[in-house]
């Protein structure tokens, strides 16, 4: 029943700005029937000419479950090729080979309500306070129903969620396996083991543990390899030892690694050999990156899966073959994303179908990925979006329906399916992803395969696939669901699969009978000999680059940016660094710095951070073309990938970083949306009823007063449009707004820029507060020139709370006034920290810095 900030935010993302409401072929407008047309023509054609591998499809957790099972279904039952690859693959197909390994199939053992029972949580490369607040919370509320509930956070970076953690291991990155093999040794030599599970539903112990002592022998060596103290490992082995009721919860920090696989492994080593697993409260738990991840790998969205949990072996193929009645159907894995677009960029793809994703920017060496879609022969991107760095290289745009307009289901971390139900109507011509995909099917000669004219007619037919000759050694079985007619599809209520006739209700953990999918019933240990990353820092590249989420924005922006409240906690790109890193380099808090790796180079503000570990630094993921220019991170991301998985190692990039010195600074806000091409380092954020710049530039322009008036004069309607000017041409400092006075209605600003030739500028917030204003007073026109309010008017802060609105000036005055002591007061006298609670943090950092010590939780 809860929502993160981003879900309270929704409503104000459902306006059609920038929506694609109708379909297009290069640019131009055309009807329905001639884009389908030129789509299914296209990849006829590119087949016909160049081989079935010439042509591939990319496609998106953002997908619901029957979009992704027509998507799959086309590609690998009736063009007959596997070349159909999803973003999932670079935040889960780690977890998905190492369940494969271990439990002979792609199996989330764990519910939700396990968080409840556990007595000791272990997070494990997760900032889970803000990539997944709502589950934060609920382990919040499991620690004060259970005092003795103890938090572990293993992760490389200081995040929010250490903030709430028993015990923080900082460990160096990479260095999970290490870790994990010197736990599962330890545990071993302690005698901390379940023989009865290791005897009778386990197998190759002996080989793990000899991989595991090779590498980690003791704990004194694995605290000396992992960069933590000995007391602090120890400490976390002990705990994990005495704590019967244990979730190991983990999430991008072991995947995005190329050899995430083995970390997952070297997870469940451990929970096999306690035998803590499929019972209440317990297992390794894998938190999935997107909306419906899982959803996309029960349909087989991944090019080495086929469909409903079924491989590529012989009798799987042979199996699925039959139920779709194919005759074309694929017999081998296809290209994963990093090598698919690599044969875009070899001339070996030639037809490439997008969906719902963003590549151009979320993919490793993001340039590269660019350059590739500049010469591909046919691109085809249907999404809701109608201004992406990937739209731009589209020959065909296909207008698709949004969250709110589309029918389906989807699938989260605990095997939960939900009814997604529409409940806006569909804007333009905009149309669900499954009834496009559905249209070209048929146009491509597949109509007997593609009958559907409902989501529930696809769901229908997804449930049966799952228990057709399924005895019950497929782990993923919704056959339960196979019958439901219209009314119970509508009206589903949330269920956890497995969901057969035997278990109508679904099944809340796996693996309390102690059997796995494997071919004897035996779950696997598996050896791990731990690999460094790939690619090492060095003397021209000395710092490792970690990428990651910030707490209000979600993958590329193109929906959470439209929110200002979500765009006032983290306006910009920023670089989070040590100060030991920093002041050699000569960079302070707030100043711009230019980071760069082999692979490309990008712009962002440096944000300096004691905790941070030293040698690396942190960039967020949001940022793209649309709105930093030279903001990308994926430009500077490496390529390796797991060679199990092929997920990219997204969180380790050797980098260097240097200051930006550009001559110039300045920002710029205006009631309408600008286009300002001169500036080098330029972030345009949407406010309330406004839209903020922040630039910089390298070549000033010869007359800031002409290109002040060039950039911000609009045309004139009704009433009478003013300027107010202040330029000192010794110090190259200007300043310049534009009122706009209507009749009856007093003058209020319409816009203003504001430049400098050092970062000094004037305070964004009260600026930001006039321009909203229907009308300012003569005091605030005299303060516009100097850039700082009249006297008694208050400066709002950085934001602090994005659910409500709050920021951190208020909160401190609050607290001060109000004499608030805890995060529970500060909540109940300004509501901040009651909805999602991912700002709990920060309350209990406003609180140690007024009261001058540790706070209450």
């Amino acid at each position: 029943g809860r929502l993160c900030s981003k879900g309270a935010a929704l409503a104000e993302t459902l306006d059609l700005d920038d929506r694609l409401l109708y379909p297009e072929i290069d640019g131009e407008r055309v009807g329905w029937e001639r884009a389908l047309d030129a789509v299914a023509q296209g990849f006829a054609q590119t087949i016909d000419k160049h081989g079935l591998q010439s042509v591939a499809f990319y496609v998106s957790g953002q997908l619901l479950t029957e979009d992704y099972y027509v998507a799959n279904k086309l590609m690998k039952g009736c063009i007959g090729t596997a070349n159909i690859d999803t973003n999932s693959r670079l935040c889960m197909s780690s977890s998905v080979a190492g369940h494969k390994r271990a439990f002979g199939a792609d199996t989330v053992p764990c519910s939700y309500r396990d968080l409840d029972l556990a007595e000791l949580i272990v997070l494990v490369g997760s900032n889970t306070a803000w990539c997944h607040p709502v589950l934060f919370q609920r382990i919040q509320a499991a620690r004060q129903e259970n005092p003795e509930l103890r938090v572990v956070v293993i992760d490389p970076k200081r995040t929010e969620t250490c903030e709430e953690a028993d015990l923080h291991l900082a460990i160096a990155p990479g260095s999970d396996t290490w870790l994990f093999n010197g736990l599962l040794v330890w545990l071993h030599d302690q005698d901390h083991t379940h023989l009865r599970f290791i005897d009778d539903h386990t197998q190759g112990l002996d080989d793990a543990l000899a991989a595991a002592r090779a590498s980690s022998p003791t704990p004194e060596a694995v605290a000396r390899l992992c960069g933590v103290t000995e007391a602090d490992l120890l400490t976390f082995f002990q705990w994990f030892s005495q704590t019967e009721k244990v979730i190991s919860a983990y999430s991008q920090g072991v995947n995005q690694s190329s050899c995430g696989t083995d970390k997952v492994n070297s997870i469940v080593n451990c929970h096999l050999l306690t035998g803590r697993i499929g019972r209440p409260g317990m297992g390794p738990f894998s938190l999935t990156g997107q909306p419906n991840a899982m959803g996309g790998r029960e349909v087989g969205g991944l090019a080495n899966q086929l469909a409903a949990h079924m491989d590529f072996a012989a009798q799987d193929v042979e199996r699925v073959r039959r139920f779709w009645n194919s005759t074309a159907i694929a017999r081998e894995p296809g290209l994963n994303a990093v090598n698919m677009f690599r044969a875009v960029e070899e001339g070996k793809i030639k037809a490439i179908w997008i969906m719902a994703t963003n590549p151009a920017v979320s993919l490793p060496e993001a340039d590269r990925v660019r350059a590739a879609l500049a010469k591909c022969p046919l691109v085809v991107v249907s999404d809701c979006i109608g201004a992406s760095d990937t739209l731009r290289y589209a020959h065909i745009r296909l207008p698709a329906t949004a969250w709110g307009e589309k029918d389906g289901s989807v699938t989260n971390s605990e095997r939960r399916i939900s009814r997604q139900r529409q409940f806006l109507e569909a804007p333009g011509e905009a149309k669900p992803d499954w009834w496009i995909v559905t249209q070209v099917a048929r146009r491509m000669g597949f109509a007997e395969a593609f009958p559907y004219e409902s989501a529930h007619e696809i769901f229908l037919e997804h449930a049966a696939l799952s228990g057709f000759e399924n005895d019950g050694r497929r782990d993923f079985d919704i056959s339960g669901l196979a019958e439901l007619d219209a009314a119970g599809y509508d009206g589903l209520m949330p269920v956890q699969w497995p969901v057969t006739r035997k278990r109508p209700h679904g099944t809340e953990r796996l693996f309390g009978d102690g059997r796995f999918y494997t071919n004897n019933g035996r779950a696997r240990f598996i050896g791990i000999t731990p690999r460094p990353p790939v690619n090492a820092p060095g003397d021209d590249y000395p710092l490792v680059l970690n990428t990651g989420r910030v707490r209000d924005q979600w993958h590329t922006m193109t929906r959470t940016a439209k929110s200002a409240r979500l765009n006032a906690h983290t306006p910009e790109p920023y670089v989070e660094m040590h100060p030991d890193d920093a002041q050699p380099l000569a960079l302070a808090d707030g100043t711009l710095a230019r980071l760069e790796s082999v692979y490309g180079v990008m712009l962002a503000r440096v944000k300096l951070a004691s905790a941070s570990r030293r040698g690396s630094v942190f960039v967020p993921i949001h940022w793209n073309d649309q709105f930093a220019r030279l903001g990308c991170v994926g430009a500077l991301v490496n390529s390796a990938t797991d060679p199990i998985s092929g997920q990219p190692e997204l969180k380790h990039t050797p980098v260097r970083v240097t200051p930006y010195h550009p001559r110039w600074y300045g920002f710029v806000l205006s009631r309408r949306r600008l286009s300002i091409a001169d500036a080098v380092y330029c972030v345009s954020i949407r406010g309330r009823q406004f839209w903020r710049y922040e630039l910089a530039g390298e070549t000033p322009p010869q007359d800031w007063k002409h290109w002040a008036r060039e950039l911000l004069c609009a045309p004139q309607t009704d009433g009478r449009a003013e300027w107010i000017e202040y330029l000192d041409t010794g110090s190259g400092r200007y300043h310049g707004v534009r009122l706009f006075t209507r009749p009856d209605a007093g003058t209020a600003l319409e816009s203003g820029v504001f430049i400098a030739p050092t970062p000094d500028l004037p305070p964004r917030s009260w600026l930001a507060e006039l321009i909203v204003k229907p009308a300012i007073s003569a005091d605030e026109r005299m303060g516009l020139l100097a850039g700082a309010a009249p006297r008694g008017q208050v400066e709002t802060g950085p934001a602090v709370c994005a659910c409500f609105g709050v920021d951190a000036n208020a909160i401190r005055r609050a607290i001060r006034e109000r004499k608030l002591a805890s995060v529970e007061a500060i909540g109940q006298a300004l509501q901040v920290g009651m909805n999602c609670g991912s700002c709990k943090p920060a309350l209990k950092a406003l609180l140690e810095e007024a009261h001058g010590k540790r706070a209450a939780a």
